[in-house]
């Protein structure tokens, strides 16, 4: 999809699209995709994928020689974060699950890794609170490397509340993990290749310190240090020389790009891949994060790589799909076999193997949405009012004619965020009931370089909020959405924008809908000091975006919609999962009381044990009904 004019985008697709006769069901939209996180075996004989259906999930190993099942693994109580192939008998998945830890207060977001023996159908967890680690502790998904022979696994643990040691893990069959390396209080990061420890990564927050030491005759030896409340160096892997560190940090211009640190000296060089106005967003490693190239940010993924022969296939594939979104989501160690998801037109997310020269269809993650109704998604620029441009997506419905439409504002979470072309549940769904969906990239957003992120700082419920606003404005004003029938939804920051929307811009929208958003920022700063320490780096974070690292009792409240009850005239729907590690259900809670007190018309959905994404699609499902109901009677599309 080339980027085009506003003015183009409508009044061409104004001539050509036309309604469409019957509504795609609800549950096509509520749905999780049937088919997802695919991944290819070393030889490329197998592939495995997570199979939704009927509210109930399986991760299924299938075989492309012999065309069939081999086996499958109920995942329906998890949430599988991704997976891959050790060996062609061996799979490794990574999940997240919001449960209790014994022990502690409350319940907390457990990631964990689990190995799958094909050939028994035999699934055992990795690290296990409590058996030879400390039992209070939430992170034992990761994965720094492998053991030289496949059978361990080297993944990074508190051996005790105050050690984060390298820890060395039998793949399948049972045995006590043992140290490879013991730790400090302030490791956050190990480096091994061919079964040797090469160097750690260290960030003590109470100090504001950021080093990293490479290991030699079995000592430390620093080669960066620098002292930063926030770190800016992110450490990924190492060259395949094994002579570097590879990190992504800020260039000159401001954008993040791939730079290599020596093992030697901490000379630092680079950068290597640079694209204007694009970030270097994902680092592409083997099993043992030695990096092959990168993914760089956007509206449609691009890639740089070392090797020739693999940038002459995945540029090959791009080039012959132009109007699509090609993302690489997997490949096999020697990259002879990639799988690659394509969106667009008329695709909702379909899986393409490449191997041996060869391109073909393997599945479509959503086989129940006909091509012919997917609706369209194009992308342009808004104007802001200080002359800012806003990259920005839009997705059209199939009506007649696009003029005078309803319209949802969409804007998207983080907010250090973007946006991308690609199948959008919520937009689509908008889109297939007749409504015009608008998400401008407003000012905080990533992936479009840093100028746009950096205006962001200190704006949250202001400039942020004004090119929500102008994006609008723009709209109506070319006559393509009617000033009376726009609503505001959002998830997470977008849903503190729709909040924000209905407190401080009461007369743009007629209504506003919350998913799991922040409506105290006050409350939800000092939730974050509890929980982390307020020296911690995630509190810094936060309160440089929201208020540029000065925190201004004052400036908090008047940002915060909470305290705005009496200027929103709109009708609010609020939805948030009770098992929301990232906003507490509680910022729903009070707001949705808040309202009722103030006799504003407000509902609140409340989703039992839905999680921040709304991953399960049970949960979905009830949301996108309370939605429906909502916008059917506050924006009507009319017939």
């Amino acid at each position: 999809m080339n980027k085009i004019t506003l003015f183009f985008i409508l009044f061409f697709f104004g001539f050509v699209v036309t309604a469409a006769e019957e509504l795609v069901p609800l549950e096509v939209f509520g749905a999780l995709p049937q088919i997802s996180m695919m991944e290819v075996s070393p030889s490329g004989n197998r592939i495995a994928y997570r199979v939704a259906k009927d509210n109930k999930e399986m991760y299924v190993i299938y075989d492309l020689a012999k065309k069939e099942m081999v086996t499958g693994v109920d995942i329906s109580n998890i949430r599988p974060k991704h997976a891959w192939f050790v060996d062609e008998d061996t799979l490794i998945m990574v999940t997240v699950d919001n449960t209790r830890l014994f022990g502690f207060q409350g319940r907390h977001d457990i990631s964990a890794a689990f190995s799958f023996k094909i050939s028994e159908n035999r699934i055992r967890q990795l690290l296990t609170p409590g058996d030879g680690i400390y039992a209070g502790q939430t992170n034992l998904g990761t994965i720094v490397g492998l053991s030289n022979d496949g059978q361990f696994a080297y993944m990074p643990a508190f051996q005790s509340q105050s050690v984060y040691s390298l820890m060395k893990v039998r793949i399948s069959g049972k045995r006590t993990p043992r140290p490879v390396s013991r730790g400090t209080h302030d490791a956050v990061n190990y480096f091994i290749y061919n079964d040797e420890l090469i160097a750690r990564e260290r960030f003590d927050n109470r100090k504001n310190l950021h080093r990293v030491e490479v290991r030699e005759n079995d000592e430390w030896r620093e080669i960066y240090r620098q002292e930063t409340e926030i770190p800016t160096r992110s450490f990924e892997g190492l060259t395949a020389d094994l002579k570097s560190l590879v990190m992504v940090a800020q260039n000159g211009q401001g954008r993040w790009g791939y730079f290599t640190m020596a093992l030697a000296d901490g000379q630092v060089s680079g950068p290597f891949f640079e694209v204007e106005d694009k970030d270097v967003e994902y680092v592409l490693t083997d099993h043992n994060r030695i990096v092959h190239g990168v993914r760089y940010s956007g509206f449609k993924p691009s890639y740089d790589f070392f090797d020739p022969k693999i940038q002459t296939v995945v540029d090959g594939v791009a080039k012959d799909l132009p109007d699509y979104t090609v993302t690489l989501v997997s490949y096999s160690p020697d990259w002879q076999h990639m799988i690659f998801m394509i969106e667009g037109i008329d695709s909702p997310g379909d899986f393409y193997f490449y191997t041996k020269g060869q391109f073909y269809f393997i599945a479509s993650g959503r086989p129940d949405i006909p091509a012919n109704e997917i609706n369209q998604v194009f992308q342009t620029e808004i104007k802001a009012r200080d002359g800012l441009r806003l990259p920005t997506l839009l997705t059209l419905p199939a009506v007649d004619e696009l003029k005078n439409l309803p319209a949802i504002m969409l804007p998207h979470g983080g907010p250090e965020s973007y946006d991308r072309i690609g199948f959008d549940w919520l937009a689509q769904y908008f889109a297939s009931r007749g409504y015009l969906v608008m998400q401008p990239q407003f000012r905080g957003s990533e992936g479009f370089g840093l100028e746009l992120t950096l205006k962001g700082r200190g704006e949250w419920g202001r400039k942020m909020q004004d090119d929500l606003t102008d994006t609008v404005n723009t709209l109506v004003k070319s006559g393509y959405v009617d000033p009376d029938r726009v609503c505001i939804v959002g998830i997470s920051y977008g849903g503190y924008a729709a909040l924000a929307g209905a407190a401080f811009t009461p007369d743009v929208y007629q209504c506003a809908i919350s998913i799991n958003g922040v409506a105290d920022l006050e409350r939800m700063l000092r939730d974050e000091r509890r929980d982390y320490g307020k020296n911690h780096w995630v509190v810094a974070y936060w309160q440089k975006l929201i208020s540029e690292g000065k925190v201004d009792e004052a400036h908090i409240k008047a940002i915060s919609p909470i305290n705005h009850i009496d200027k929103i005239k709109i009708p609010v729907l609020l939805v948030h999962g009770t098992h929301d590690e990232v906003v507490p259900d509680h910022q729903s809670e009070n707001m949705f009381d808040e309202l009722q007190d103030a006799d504003v018309d407000a509902q609140y959905l409340e989703l039992e044990q839905a999680d921040h994404s709304l991953s399960k699609a049970p949960h979905r499902m009830a949301a996108l009904q309370a939605i429906d109901k909502f916008i059917s009677k506050h924006i009507p599309v009319k017939k």
